[in-house]
């Protein structure tokens, strides 16, 4: 990239000098460069789905767990 001088997209940019006296000659690459967005995409509706069908499982099993507990406590 520096030999051809190409700018790339979250990696390199090329500035004109003009641009770097216009930025008060500020030569830090995040001045020039943007961070690429590496943030995970979340699908928060299908989240919700997973959550509600772990609690309801959580309910099942504290359930039966109650069932084994309460018929150990009766076992003589």
């Amino acid at each position: 990239m520096l030999d051809d001088r190409e700018s790339e997209d979250h990696v390199a940019a090329v500035v004109a000098n003009s641009a770097i006296a216009e930025n008060d000659y500020n030569i830090a690459v995040s001045s020039y460069v943007e961070a690429e967005d590496t943030r995970e995409v979340i699908d928060i509706t299908e989240l919700n789905a997973r959550i509600e069908q772990i609690v309801a499982r959580q309910s099942e099993l504290r359930t039966q767990i109650d069932a084994i507990v309460a018929d150990l406590e009766g076992a003589p």
